[in-house]
């Protein structure tokens, strides 16, 4: 402990407060406006620091691009998701990670903090004046011995570090200047009071100070290097932070023999559960290492390996990756489902909509009336002169007419009552709600929870109005199709069915009137001719009638197709114009934000 107490060097300010200086270009990393504020950010965290202007900034390291290009996707992650996503308090976490990502934009890139924390007598402030050289944060048997973070800088210019720790200037301290020290150049060391200790305030300082800092010393003994609060509060919650984290075994010197391997041994295991990969190996991942501070023994390689660490300048990069990868792995289920990389709606569930809502408005039926206004023009073109006069008998004995009421039918109304029956609109009602649920179903299939409800509520607010829109349809676009106003368009056959009618009438006529000369004796008699003249009228009358009846099925059916194809695809564009683009667009903004989270979650996803 001589080494420790050692004042006699002049270079040193005998432990008294370190001032604050005004920063310098030369101290702190490159300050931008909001539009650079990324690469200045990354360029930051990368160790590339600024001259003052005097020379050219270093490229950037690919960590640290692959930093700048997460970080910019998770802030357009964030904006796209927050008047969509109910989960607040993650977005808030994922939010406060780009904030202290940005707070490093202004302060020193030539610095590494370290932050040594531990339990009550765990050694921590002893191993922290041990690297320092010099007593600096007090030890003892009272508990708890620190109070407040304490920090020790080895060089100049890391004031708005500890500004941002929130460290006073009073705890503010040198270490030694030494051969020794010179290996620590560039770090910023801070001793945390105890995490378990009994005053509520302490261990607000360590949660405070360990989110902020850039690597982690966590110090056990081997009393209490299973501790359950370490394990389950601290360590594991920081799994992913391994590459920033040392985990020293302190007094190794009270264990005889072998005991401290076996010691270190368990704790690797402990670590291991906790998720914290170790850096064995020439692996990244946690340090894990056995000394005393009180003794000296291993203090040094730890101060070599500290030094190391800081001199890669790369600790600040990489602790916001970590936190860029924890911040990904809580958004995961706002953004991943069932490992669909994104859904969509299919031709089958479209098909199947616009089904749904051909038959709310009629379409079949209303094709099915538009095929029989065409048979039965057919009919009056072709048929005899003595079916269409009776015909036009029973039209006129009838209230409304057989195409009045088929056009009635097609559209679904009651032909006694201008308004539609109560059952009935229910029923088209249901079948249009039946549809939506049915579509919206089939485009949430694979997307989380509150991305689904979103596209849920976009279907549900667009078919609102699409019922009274269907029925609009149906009343302005139906009866044009099931009875239009001029006659269906008539085939090349129908003039020569039409003469040939003709002809059989006139043979009925001709026959007629020949039989009526032979019996008034105006002409001679001859029964035979003018018989076989009308029957030969009367028999291929409905012949012709029959066979245009045939011809005309094709026709009929091509027209009623036709008609039921409009009003299908009427109804069709009211459904996709108030529903199925407007969740197109939903899932088309879920895709983007997808795409951005697959960026932000591409290196945590890696090291999975």
């Amino acid at each position: 402990m001589t080494a420790l107490t050692d004042r006699t060097d002049d270079r040193w300010d005998d432990g008294l407060i370190a001032r604050s200086r005004p920063r310098t270009s030369e101290d702190d990393w490159p300050s931008s406006g909001d539009e650079e504020g990324d690469e200045a950010l990354v360029r930051a965290v990368s160790g590339a620091g600024s001259d003052g202007g005097k020379a050219p900034a270093p490229p950037l390291s690919p960590e640290a691009q692959a930093l700048r290009v997460r970080l910019d996707a998770l802030r357009q992650l964030i904006g796209l998701s927050r008047t969509r996503i109910l989960d607040g308090k993650t977005l808030a976490e994922a939010g406060r990670v780009l904030d202290e990502a940005a707070a490093r934009r202004g302060l020193s890139a030539q610095h590494t903090v370290v932050a040594i924390a531990g339990a009550t007598g765990s050694g921590k402030s002893t191993l922290f004046n041990s690297l320092a050289g010099v007593q600096i944060s007090e030890t003892g048997l009272r508990r708890p011995t620190t109070a407040a973070p304490i920090a020790c800088s080895w060089s100049d210019g890391a004031a708005g570090l500890l500004d941002r720790l929130e460290i006073p200037g009073r705890l503010r301290r040198r270490p030694r200047e030494t051969s020794e020290a010179e290996v620590l150049r560039g770090m910023v060391l801070v001793d945390l009071p105890d995490l378990d200790s009994a005053v509520g305030a302490h261990r607000d300082h360590v949660d405070r100070v360990l989110a902020l800092v850039d690597a982690v010393v966590w110090v056990v003994d081997p009393e209490k290097y299973a501790d359950a609060v370490l394990h389950e509060r601290y360590l594991r919650p920081l799994a992913g932070h391994a590459e920033v984290t040392f985990v020293v075994l302190n007094q190794v010197d009270r264990l005889p023999g072998e005991s401290a391997d076996l010691v270190l041994d368990d704790l690797r295991r402990l670590l291991d559960d906790d998720g914290i990969a170790l850096g064995e190996h020439g692996e990244p991942g946690a340090t894990v290492i056995g000394l005393s501070a009180l003794t000296g023994e291993g203090v040094g390689e730890l101060r070599e390996m500290l030094g190391q660490f800081t001199q890669e300048k790369g600790a600040a990069t990489r602790r916001i990756c970590a936190d860029v990868d924890k911040a990904a792995a809580r958004l995961r289920p706002l953004y991943v489902a069932d490992g669909h990389a994104g859904p969509e709606i299919g031709e089958t569930a479209r098909a199947e909509f616009e089904d749904r809502l051909a038959e709310a408005v009629g379409a079949y039926a209303a094709g099915l009336a538009a095929e029989r206004a065409w048979r039965r023009n057919a009919g009056k073109a072709c048929g005899t002169p003595w079916l269409r006069l009776w015909r036009w008998y029973e039209s006129r004995r009838s209230p409304r007419s057989l195409a009045g009421l088929a056009a009635l039918a097609a559209i679904g109304r009651s032909p006694t009552a201008s308004e539609p029956p109560v059952e009935e609109e229910v029923t088209a009602r249901q079948r249009v709600e039946q549809a939506v649920r049915t579509v919206a179903d089939e485009a949430v299939r694979g997307l989380p929870d509150p991305w689904a409800q979103a596209v849920r509520e976009t279907a549900v607010r667009g078919a609102e109005g699409l019922p009274q829109a269907l029925d609009e349809i149906a009343v302005t676009l139906g009866p044009a199709v099931a009875v239009p106003s001029a006659r269906p368009p008539r085939p090349s056959w129908w003039p020569a069915a039409v003469l040939a009618q003709a002809a059989m009438t006139l043979l009925q006529i001709f026959g007629g009137l020949w039989l009526a000369g032979q019996i008034v004796g105006v002409l001679e008699p001859s029964l035979m001719p003018p018989v076989l003249l009308m029957v030969a009228g009367i028999i291929g009358g409905p012949l012709v009638e029959w066979a245009c009846s045939i011809g005309a099925r094709g026709p009929a059916r091509r027209y009623g197709q036709d008609a039921e194809r409009r009003l299908r695809q009427a109804a069709a564009g009211c459904g996709r114009a108030r529903v199925l683009e407007p969740v197109a667009a939903e899932l088309l903004r879920y895709r983007e934000v997808r795409e951005q989270y697959a960026t932000v979650a591409k290196l945590s996803t890696s090291r999975q």
